[in-house]
């Protein structure tokens, strides 16, 4: 498995997720950890705008659906506050007109759960040469 590369040794980049599924917010952080990454999760698209993360973040994993504000909102919100964080969507809904209709709103990557470490992976390197 190709590993990101890092910034600095000292310094990893700092991936985000937001997913109102607390199983995700607690193991994806990790897998992410194991990647390389520094990582920090989010229950809802709201909590991650208010967080001081918003700037650091370098690749956003988001989930689709979620209460209060969705994935693609947040996605919307993102690009009227132009913050240019590339966003891998993850979603369990398996609705075939929901991927073309992200990607074509300038999502980097989209992802059926449950998904592998590998396509997971090669979803978040392909976002951050997006960057």
């Amino acid at each position: 498995m190709e590993f990101a590369q890092q910034e600095s040794a000292t310094q990893r980049l700092l991936l985000s997720v937001v997913d109102d599924d607390e199983s995700v917010r607690e193991s994806l952080p990790d897998l992410l950890r194991e990647f390389g990454f520094a990582a920090r999760a989010f229950s809802s698209a709201e909590e991650f705008l208010l967080s001081d993360c918003v700037d650091q973040t370098r690749c956003l994993i988001l989930d689709v659906a979620m209460p209060g504000m969705s994935g693609p909102d947040l996605h919307g919100e993102l690009q009227r506050r132009q913050k240019k964080i590339p966003i891998v969507f993850i979603t369990a809904q398996t609705d075939e007109s929901l991927r073309p209709r992200l990607l074509e709103m300038g999502a980097a990557g989209f992802l059926l759960k449950p998904f592998s470490d590998t396509a997971l992976l090669g979803a978040i390197n392909a976002a951050l040469r997006m960057k």
